[in-house]
């Protein structure tokens, strides 16, 4: 599907890119850089979308469907501690989880996509995204219109995984990536102390039973049938060992694999904290601090996805899960919210996982799943 001269010029530009890694809304160098490659290949080019964001267009002129393709292109605040020749520059900074792979597979897909154009009708979209780390890009992307004029009628996206294969190929129908909402539950009780526990209400104490009750949550208000998990992650209270503090902080993170099991996790989180609170005489303030939805992908897209590889010989291993890869959250899932779709992955082999200081996006997943955009653009554009 593609020449070696052009997986070696995708090459070359993933190793630029690994050596120049951006920040969530920071993705100025990078977004220019795209935006330059797709104008020369003719593309209609917006830049600016959601601060740094890219969304190139081709309208065939023929009436079709539309469809769009999604990179994330932000790195992450990690220290690399590789020793190749394209690690990162930029000190402190990293591509820890591919997207430096991903924004490089889309833009090989646009070459090819374009020498297509006279054979395809309808309407593509690629979008090149900022902030998917903790940003919540993809809400913003959405919220400026990248899926109206024309409106997208699915989307398609990717995700290298570490522990699988090099170029296997597999997608999850139904859940596939978890939710994930993080909340500050600030606990206030009076201080006091430590020989006269009576005189105080101990917020230390307050939080250890809210810690002990939110596990609950997950054993007994879930479906066992569905996937969640509560983790306390953080939990600050007092500097004295004479004094009952104040004041205790935890922050909280909920995964969750679909709407219900999220509303049977988040949903009653502020119901409980307020009861054990108000057990103990303590008050709680509840903040939150970050949300993605469950990525769900939709089943009969996911089987189109999955007949489309086939028939063009994607990888030698194509593979539908019946369980979920990961409970990591993926901002893709707002797109999906909106419009129809499918998020799949591409195995990265034997490689430190994402967002470890010494992984890397393995060059031999471009053409796997750069050929995974090109199929579907044929697969569903084609004119024939």
């Amino acid at each position: 599907m593609f020449s070696d001269k052009q997986i070696g010029a995708a090459t070359a530009l993933r190793h630029k890119l690994h050596q120049h890694p951006e920040l969530k809304f920071q993705e100025n160098g990078t977004a220019a850089l795209v935006a330059e490659q797709l104008r020369a290949l003719g593309y209609r080019v917006t830049e600016g979308i959601a601060t740094t964001g890219v969304m190139a267009e081709l309208d065939t002129g023929r009436e079709g469907p539309v469809i769009a393709f999604r990179a994330d292109m932000d790195a992450l605040p990690i220290k690399e501690a590789n020793t190749f020749a394209h690690r990162s520059q930029q000190e402190g900074l990293m591509h820890a989880c591919g997207h430096d792979g991903h924004t490089a597979t889309l833009l090989l897909a646009a070459e090819a996509i374009m020498a297509l154009r006279d054979e395809l009708c309808g309407h593509i979209k690629l979008l090149f995204q900022p902030g998917e780390e903790g940003g919540n890009g993809a809400d913003i992307m959405v919220k400026e219109g990248v899926l109206d004029n024309p409106k997208v009628d699915a989307i398609f996206g990717y995700h290298n995984r570490p522990g699988f294969p090099v170029g296997q190929l597999f997608v999850k129908p139904g859940p596939a990536m978890g939710g994930n909402d993080t909340y500050k539950v600030t606990i206030t009780g009076v201080s006091g102390h430590a020989a006269m526990p009576h005189l105080a209400v101990d917020p230390i104490y307050v939080g250890a039973s809210l810690v002990q009750q939110l596990q609950g949550l997950v054993g007994r208000h879930k479906s066992p049938l569905e996937a969640g998990v509560i983790t306390v992650a953080a939990f600050h209270a007092g500097d004295a060992a004479n004094v009952i503090p104040g004041q205790a902080e935890l922050l909280v993170n909920i995964r969750s694999d679909r709407p219900s099991s999220r509303k049977a996790l988040a949903g009653k989180l502020e119901q409980v904290t307020a009861g054990v609170c108000a057990a103990h005489g303590a008050q709680f303030h509840l903040e939150h601090l970050h949300q993605v939805p469950p990525l769900v992908n939709d089943p009969e897209w996911s089987e189109r996805l999955l007949a489309i590889a086939s028939e063009h010989q994607v990888s030698t291993d194509i593979q539908r899960l019946d369980y979920m890869p990961t409970m990591g959250a993926e901002d893709f899932a707002f797109y999906l919210q909106e419009v129809p779709g499918c998020f799949f992955f591409v195995g990265n082999g034997d490689s430190a996982y994402l967002h470890n200081e010494h992984y890397d996006f393995n060059d031999a997943v471009l053409p796997v799943a750069g050929g995974m955009f090109v199929a579907l653009a044929k697969g569903l554009l084609s004119r024939a």
